[in-house]
């Protein structure tokens, strides 16, 4: 076993292609379990408020379970335990189908949370201006939550990046799995998972700055209106204006 840090292995290992294969494997395991999970999570969020409880309540109940158990016993249970009853899937189509399925449960609540942010007062417009439900939905109720929705979002795909490790156990070939194979060759143990570290630093920097722009278009309309101030400073400076309009001692006597 190598004693002491191995820069040259530390080098090798860094540009690597069979570790930024991984890399590629994890980010297309996060893309198609967001675009699952928005899609499962949309339809649990119009379920939970259609008002029909033969809907609402199976949505609600799916949630629960999905948030209350860990993602890990998910994807045991799928890889492992549907073969015991007949239902038996690859380990991309087993890991593929955790990730969804744990994403929309909590994709669900963030979209839930974006429409509950819009006043019913826009409903009850839109419905006297003739709209239907869906119309509602499409053009008032929805372009106003992306507002909400697009940072929680944001940050539920950079937490899944680093989540995707998780399917490793079930011997998914991404990031963290090779990571580990690699260890297991050549025991640079440390060495292998700092380089496994700047990895997933560098996909999760290069998705912040995407997640900003986006971010920045869908709340420009509301930063130019003075809902939200352009920056930090102007922030700092409203927030100390506020607190001396309410000290007592700029009150007139």
């Amino acid at each position: 076993m190598n004693q002491g840090w191995n820069w040259d292995g530390f080098a090798a290992y860094l540009v690597s292609p069979y570790l930024i294969g991984g890399a590629f494997q994890t980010i297309w395991l996060t893309l198609a379990a967001i675009a699952g999970g928005l899609f499962l999570g949309t339809l649990l969020t119009l379920a939970r408020l259609s008002g029909a409880k033969w809907l609402s309540a199976p949505a609600a109940f799916y949630v629960w379970v999905f948030r209350g158990t860990p993602l890990l016993v998910q994807l045991i249970i799928i890889y492992t335990g549907l073969p015991q009853v007949g239902v038996r899937l690859p380990v991309v189509e087993a890991a593929l189908a955790g990730l969804i399925l744990n994403e929309a449960a909590y994709l669900s609540e963030i979209i839930r949370g974006g429409i509950a942010s819009v006043p019913r007062g826009q409903t009850n417009a839109a419905k006297a201006l003739g709209l239907n439900a869906f119309q509602t939905m499409h053009q008032i109720v929805f372009p106003q939550a992306m507002r909400l929705i697009i940072p929680a979002l944001g940050n539920s795909v950079n937490s899944l990046l680093k989540t995707t490790s998780i399917t490793s156990v079930i011997s998914m070939e991404e990031l963290l799995r090779r990571t580990q194979e690699l260890i297991q060759e050549r025991f640079m143990v440390l060495e292998l998972f700092v380089v496994a570290a700047l990895y997933y630093l560098l996909i999760t920097t290069v998705w912040d700055f995407f997640q900003r722009r986006i971010e920045a278009h869908y709340g420009r309309g509301y930063v130019a209106h003075g809902a939200a101030p352009a920056n930090w400073r102007e922030r700092w400076l409203n927030r100390g204006a506020r607190r001396r309009a309410a000290s007592p001692a700029t009150q007139p006597h």
